[in-house]
């Protein structure tokens, strides 16, 4: 699943890696190279940021699922439990 920024992610993005450039290498990043740039991360980098935030989730849902039981669980007949209290 290739990841894809909508117009105005792309559009702070690509200030942000301007800003980058200027403060970090006082070099000025014309806007085809920072697209160019933006464009490598996505399909280079970012797969594996991405890659790992579903491993986390899916560690986070299965561990939530292995005490469903635990967790969402009533116990029934309990009517005449409480009403002698």
């Amino acid at each position: 699943m290739p990841i894809e920024l909508n117009k105005q992610e792309t559009k702070e993005v690509l200030a942000s890696l301007h800003k980058y450039f200027g403060e970090e290498f006082e070099e000025e990043l014309s806007e085809l190279r920072a697209k160019f740039l933006l464009d490598y991360i996505l399909k280079e980098i970012a797969p594996f940021a991405y890659n790992r935030g579903v491993k986390d989730a899916e560690m986070f849902f299965r561990g939530k699922l292995e005490d469903l039981s635990g967790t969402c669980f009533e116990d029934g007949l309990t009517y005449w439990q409480k009403k002698k209290k």
